[in-house]
């Protein structure tokens, strides 16, 4: 593996850790809340998500696929940025809902086409659990295609749900690649030491 990968497992695991926490948090609260609000938290984990993955993202900037990783995050944060920035421009409910379901669409066709080009990256590098950023990606795709297909009708606790889904299934694909990383570091640096 990679010695910049082997570096930095600790940012990843943050990350992942975080990202599966936001998640959880989208699954449980958000169906809870009405149209605004649901916007309004939506709006505040996918940026919160998206400065965690430019934090991460700058602190291993030797990891394979780092300029997808930068891109995922930037999607994540300019989703979040326009998912607070339209409900303060427009109070009509229904405008606010079909925002951000066309806001969500966009984030998971581009967050998921990123997350595969990302697990390619780290195929190539040789990095460990690289399948679980492909599933994550192929996850987002299929997440966009359910939307789509539900359009007018889609309610915003699928929303909620589907966002939860996406940034759990990204975190734990971070913390298998972070836990790989480690193990194998550790188990180097003992064959280095004994």
């Amino acid at each position: 593996m990679p010695q910049s990968m082997s570096n930095h497992w600790r940012p990843f695991l943050t990350e992942g850790i975080i990202l599966s926490v936001l998640g959880l948090g989208a699954i449980f609260l958000v169906p809870t809340i009405a149209d605004r609000a649901a916007t309004m938290l939506l709006g505040w984990t996918l940026m919160i998500a998206g400065i965690m993955g430019l934090v991460s993202t700058l602190s291993a900037r030797t990891a394979p696929g780092f300029e997808w990783s930068l891109l995922s995050a930037f999607t994540a944060l300019i989703a979040g940025t326009v998912l607070l920035w339209k409900p303060l421009q427009n109070d009509a409910a229904p405008e606010t809902l079909l925002t951000m379901t066309h806001v969500l669409i966009v984030f998971f066709m581009a967050d998921g086409i990123l997350s595969i080009i990302l697990a390619l990256a780290h195929r190539r590098e040789a990095s460990g659990k690289w399948e679980w950023m492909m599933a994550n990606g192929s996850i987002d795709l299929i997440l966009a295609g359910i939307i789509i297909s539900g359009l007018p009708g889609t309610l915003v606790w699928v929303l909620g749900l589907f966002v939860g889904i996406d940034l759990a299934v990204g975190g734990a694909s971070l913390i298998a690649l972070a836990l790989d990383a480690r193990k194998r570091t550790s188990s180097r640096e003992k064959r280095m030491n004994g």
